[in-house]
């Protein structure tokens, strides 16, 4: 086997963590990984982006943990790239450096009044509800009627958690004050709005039969034509859709307090209101050949209190990491980063959203990290040893107390501690001061977490 290798893996989300697993289990080089986040806690957008009333799918946290659990991976929580460190640093410190940070800005509408009060960002909302601490409410939730422009998953996340009666989120992880927020909302109906016909929304079929069966809601939708009856060849994910959506048409309204609408072929053009949000304006669209084109065009107001656009992720530069901002990714040969003149800049790699842009699902981003980790290694293979700094070293030097396993698992011990006092599994902490105390906290004699024995 050839010499201890050191990687440095940004970001602790699946994609990070996916990676560092595929260096850890590995047995071409003996590699030492340190896992890097911004955050105080682990798994990325699997804690701050999955609907709290989903835990199936939040339970891939079990998976995750044995990554971090590993003799040759470190966690190391609350050092953020570019503020405590920078890619010099890193560059200094490891063999190779792999970007994992994700997409976490989101993509505008570009109407105008999109930044009236209550209109915001769906990142921000599932932000909020997810309990992410640098989040603040971004809606008053004092509007009876809600848009919510998109048609993808997280458009119905979040046309769920407005429309569910919050008594069907009590069970979840959601921290109190939202809980609190949401119980005393005054919304009632949330109208989703989708710029094409059901045929090309990119929403799961399982994710609309759940909105389907929500109790206390009655899902409605919105007349659109042939579309109902047609999908694109060979696909069953349209297909499954398109059933489900012409079995809500059928249903007639039973008069629930609460109201979910699906309208297809709607563009917002403009976000209506002075100091704040009172309507938006939409256009009926066609989706192309076959389609009515007799209502194309026509122009209506939806008497709206907030919208929430849910129309994509974004990726963010990171410290001077190249980076392409039409796409929102860092540019990259099949997980090795190019430079401004494509050239592969030795020693850097990126993966998951910020390698492709924000598509696929959490299990994609295994796939993603497997080919960028097989490039890492091939390249290890050619790579001369040479000697390194440390990293620990240069935190303490700048004042820098990252968050380690123990840490961490200071956290997740008091987020339990909290939901067991309310009969749920977990409450979560989204208080900054909150999570530094516990994660920064002097060890106990006897810690429960042991760090694993790192090279100096």
């Amino acid at each position: 086997m050839s010499p201890a290798r050191r990687v440095a893996v940004v970001g602790a989300g699946p994609a990070g963590l996916y990676a560092a697993e595929e260096l850890a289990r590995q047995d071409r080089h003996d590699v030492h990984v340190d896992v890097l986040d911004r955050l105080p806690s682990p798994y990325g957008l699997v804690r701050y982006g999955v609907a709290p009333d989903h835990p199936r799918i939040k339970s891939i946290t079990a998976t995750l943990s044995r990554v971090l659990d590993h003799p040759r991976v470190r966690f190391r929580g609350g050092v953020a790239l570019g503020a405590d460190i920078t890619r010099q640093d890193l560059l200094d410190r490891y063999d190779a450096v792999v970007y994992a940070a994700g997409a976490p800005a989101d993509r505008r509408m570009d109407v105008p009044g999109e930044d009236l009060p209550g209109s915001c960002s769906a990142t921000s909302f599932v932000s909020w509800y997810s309990g992410h601490p640098d989040a603040e409410q971004p809606l008053a939730l004092d509007a009876a009627r809600v848009a919510v422009v998109g048609a993808g998953n997280v458009a119905l996340d979040v046309a769920r958690v407005l429309a569910r009666p919050p008594e069907g989120l009590e069970r979840t992880d959601m921290p109190e004050p939202v809980l609190a927020a949401l119980r005393a909302g005054a919304v009632r109906e949330v109208v989703v709005l989708a710029r094409r016909g059901p045929r090309h929304a990119r929403f799961t079929p399982k994710e609309l039969r759940e909105l389907a069966g929500l109790e206390g809601v009655d899902v409605v939708v919105d007349p659109y034509g042939p579309d109902l009856a047609e999908a694109r060849a060979g696909d069953r994910t349209a297909q499954a859709n398109l059933r489900v959506l012409a079995e809500l048409a059928g249903r007639p309204p039973s008069g629930a307090p609460r109201r979910v609408e699906l309208r297809f072929h709607a563009r917002p053009l403009r976000v209506l209101g002075e100091r704040r949000v009172t309507g938006l304006e939409i256009e009926r669209t066609q989706d192309g050949p076959g389609a009515p084109a007799d209502d194309a065009g026509e122009r209506t107001v939806l008497p709206v209190g907030a919208v929430v656009r849910a129309v994509g992720y974004r990726g963010v530069p990171l410290d001077t990491v190249p980076f392409d901002a039409s796409r929102g990714v860092v540019p990259n040969d099949k997980g090795r980063v190019l430079d401004v003149h494509g050239a592969v800049c030795a020693g850097e790699y990126v993966t998951g959203w910020l390698k492709r842009g924000p598509s696929g699902v959490i299990g994609t981003n295994k796939l993603d990290s497997a080919e960028t980790v097989a490039l890492l290694l091939d390249d290890l293979d050619r790579l001369p040893e040479r000697e390194l700094l440390g990293l620990d070293n240069l935190l303490e030097s700048r004042g820098v107390r990252p968050v380690g396993l123990a840490g961490w698992a200071r956290i997740d011990s008091a987020e339990q501690d909290l939901g067991s006092a309310r009969g749920r599994d977990r409450t979560k902490i989204a208080d900054w001061p909150t999570l530094l105390r516990l994660g920064r906290a002097p060890r106990p004699v006897r810690e429960t977490v042991e760090e694993p024995p790192w090279p100096s």
